[in-house]
């Protein structure tokens, strides 16, 4: 059975089974870029045996797919992604306080809303963290950090299941092998669906007060007014991405709607109808500029696809 035919009897299927898909599915309204082409199609699994299923099926079937979090730190090309999205419904945020600063959180609650749920539970440790625009998942899957905190700091264990669902098993911190920017979920195919924390007893006004000092340096430094996918380079060892970049001349250069900030050069935005060749050709046009003048070889943050 070809690609295209496999697809459409799992969209099918799915449907039968009252499993959430789209065919075609718009990528850039699922990216905080804004921008790229379509995804043969997009399930949403609502539950951990839904999941299981979906993952099933599609190896089953042996067509490719890949797990999509909030998909801000995602670039599908204009070409498209000839396979199945699978992306994590309501049921997997849910938050628990085990007690002790130990918390249990499901793969695709928001740092924000997860930041907010652990103000309240007056636990702090994830200050640096509220600000991220993405999901808990998505956060474990490459280590995510900011303002000298990583996700494995807190991190005790993920539960994650495996590429063709018929395995679910609890991850260490030390078996997930994070580092920077890093997990070995990128290496091993495993689905976060959710983790555990552990957080330390603090004070709810100085926790607050830090998630808001923390916002307005974000705020003030960065072009969140555009959509982008955060830091578009990963930090060279020894250098920072966004001096390098400053330093080579290219801030506020553009290709179509694809700028270098100007307020911030790590940054590659939409500044209005960029199509993902422009903010690819960007990026390549920063990555061989910066190896020109300083021999330095920036690596994308961002997750391509397709």
């Amino acid at each position: 059975m070809e690609k295209k035919d496999a697809i459409q009897a799992l969209v099918s299927r799915w449907k039968e089974n009252n499993i959430g898909v789209i065919s075609d599915a718009p990528m850039k309204e699922y990216t905080s870029f804004k921008a790229g082409g379509n995804a043969s199609a997009l399930v949403t699994a609502e539950t951990l045996k839904q999941l299981q299923q979906v993952l099933s099926d599609v190896a089953e079937a042996g067509v490719p797919s890949m797990l999509l979090g909030n998909g801000s730190n995602t670039l599908f090309k204009d070409s498209g992604y000839d396979g199945v999205v699978i992306k994590l419904g309501e049921s997997f945020s849910v938050c628990e306080h085990l007690g002790g600063g130990l918390v249990t959180a499901g793969a695709s609650v928001l740092m924000s809303v997860l930041a907010k749920y652990l103000l309240r539970e007056s636990l702090a440790g994830f200050e640096f963290a509220s600000g991220i625009p993405g999901s808990l998942g998505g956060a474990v899957f490459m280590n995510a950090g900011a303002y000298g905190g990583e996700l494995k700091d807190i991190l005790v264990s993920a539960t994650a299941v495996s590429r063709d669902g018929s395995e679910i098993r609890e991850l260490t911190a030390e078996e997930l092998q994070l580092s920077y920017r890093h997990s070995a979920l990128e290496d091993n195919g495993y689905i976060a669906v959710a983790a555990k924390l552990q957080l330390t007893p603090g004070n709810p006004e100085e926790i607050q007060a830090k998630m808001r000092e923390l916002l307005e340096k974000r705020n003030s430094k960065q072009p969140v007014q555009y959509p982008s996918a955060g830091s578009t380079f990963k930090r060279p060892e020894g250098y920072f991405a966004g001096k390098l970049i400053e330093d080579a001349g290219l801030k506020g250069v553009s290709v179509g709607g694809a700028q270098v900030s100007v307020l911030h050069s790590g940054f590659v935005i939409n500044t209005g109808g960029a199509t993902a060749t422009d903010i690819l050709d960007l990026m390549a046009l920063v990555q061989n500029t910066v190896y020109d003048k300083f021999g330095v070889k920036l690596e994308p943050e961002v997750r391509i696809i397709g």
